[in-house]
């Protein structure tokens, strides 16, 4: 059995089967989440790994045996979860590791509304308490709560379409990239009947990745889809990461839009929907976002980098809208919760109810340069930062949210520390390129000569 305090993160639940997450431990965190959140009812979901359907059969026992009744919906995607937890009223489990290796698998946990459970919020109560269940003989007793079998993918999917209507769009043609994640089963059933014509690539379920990782982060695992965009002739791909929450997009000449585009495009949307309303940028998203927010009425909120920050500040302003730089996409009108489908659909219905290619719709929502994310592994990332601090002084604002931010007309860079691993991450911006690769080495430069 494996150290739970190795495999209870932050936000969720991650480890590799079994060496750290095996069906033992599931089935304490299954009976420890009820007794935790006092839930009579609980829904649980999972993806296509392989370790996925013993190991949520395993917490089914443990909720069970704590009485309560386990609505289980089988096969999903994370943002279906959320779709059961907000729909049902329920406290709600999803099984997957997202865009990790096959050997992973993970939990992701909410209460009732698809509220997340974290550290503070819950989630080290449920680890300490299965910890204990886990080592004692007979821990868990035999079921008594109910266990409901229920197919949530049709409502799921016709929720997401009450939210964004695509029926009167012009026909589009559509590659999307699934890397044999849960995408393979909820575009299917999202897009039926709707004038899209689809070109599916991986939609087999196959939880260990045959073809390339389901991370649409990094640009190796977009090469297949670019192809397919440009040989197809299509308008658009889409590309998911293995649980479905995340959605990158590339445009019809096969090159990738900046998920700070997409925020951008899909902020406009809902604040025509919405006038007035609060959207949250992370703060390193573009300095295009909370300019157009503003442009079209709305108020920008600037927060740390990670879903945590952003959920928890919607949820304080109430903000119709939320976006990340990692394709991460938040929705008042769902919970609060993050989904990549119902981020597509906007992007879909953007580009179905005008004429112009999506590069076009894009471009005016991408004013300046970025680095992207650089990362160099450091030691000494104390002294790497002071260096760089003590570098740019007086040359702009600084601020320290989330690492250094240092702002001047023009530029801004932010450098932050990984939460994860030895790693310095660097983000730059200017409003052109020579700026940007100017701004970006001179801190590369001495982030790296400390680190020697």
């Amino acid at each position: 059995m494996g150290d739970l305090a190795k495999i209870f993160k932050a936000y969720d639940v991650r480890g590799v089967v079994p060496d750290e997450l095996d069906e033992t431990i599931a089935e304490a965190v299954g009976a420890a989440f009820v007794e935790v959140t006092g839930a009579a009812s609980v829904v649980v979901a999972h993806d296509m790994r392989e370790s996925s359907v013993p190991l949520s059969a395993a917490f089914v026992r443990g909720a069970r045996s704590r009485r309560a009744d386990v609505v289980h919906a089988g096969l999903g995607s994370t943002d279906l979860l959320y779709y059961a937890s907000g729909s049902l009223g329920l406290p709600g489990v999803m099984f997957t590791a997202s865009h990790n290796p096959a050997r992973y698998n993970g939990m992701k946990m909410c209460r009732a509304g698809a509220v997340p459970i974290g550290g503070e919020t819950g989630l080290t109560a449920i680890r300490d308490r299965a910890a204990e269940l886990a080592g004692a003989a007979g821990g868990a007793s035999e079921p008594a709560g109910a266990l409901i079998e229920k197919d949530l993918l049709p409502g799921y999917a016709h929720h997401l379409r009450t939210l964004v209507d695509l029926s009167g769009i012009r026909p589009l043609k559509v590659v999307v990239d699934a890397g044999n994640g849960m995408a393979g089963h909820t575009v299917p059933a999202v897009f039926d009947g709707l004038p899209i014509e689809l070109t599916p690539l991986y939609f087999e379920l196959d939880g260990t990745f045959p073809n390339h990782e389901a991370n649409p982060l990094e640009p190796r695992n977009l090469v297949d889809l670019q192809r397919a965009v440009t040989e197809t002739g299509a308008d658009l791909g889409l590309a998911f990461d293995g649980d479905a929450d995340r959605c990158w997009v590339v445009d019809e000449r096969g090159a990738s839009v900046s998920p700070s585009a997409i925020t951008a495009l899909v902020a406009v949307r809902e604040l025509a929907k919405h006038p007035g309303a609060t959207v949250i940028h992370n703060l390193i998203t573009s300095r295009g976002v909370p300019e157009i927010v503003t442009e079209h009425g709305g108020v920008p909120v600037r927060t740390r980098v990670g879903h945590s920050f952003i959920k928890a500040e919607m949820a304080r302003t109430g903000a119709v809208f939320g976006g990340e730089h990692s394709a991460h996409y938040y929705f008042r009108d769902f919970w609060f919760a993050d989904s990549g489908m119902l981020a597509a659909m906007h992007v879909l219905a953007a580009l179905g109810e005008q004429r112009r290619p999506l590069s076009e719709v894009v471009a005016a929502y991408s004013r300046y340069h970025a680095s992207g994310e650089l990362n160099s592994a450091v030691a000494d990332q104390g002294a790497a930062f002071a260096e760089v601090r003590r570098a740019f002084e007086g040359r702009g604002e600084t601020d320290e949210l989330d690492g250094l931010t240092v702002t001047a007309p023009g530029w801004w860079f932010n450098l932050r520390a990984s939460n994860t691993e030895p790693l310095i991450r660097l983000n730059a911006e200017a409003a052109d390129e020579g700026t940007m690769k100017a701004i970006a080495d001179e801190v590369l430069a001495i982030v790296r000569r400390v680190s020697e």
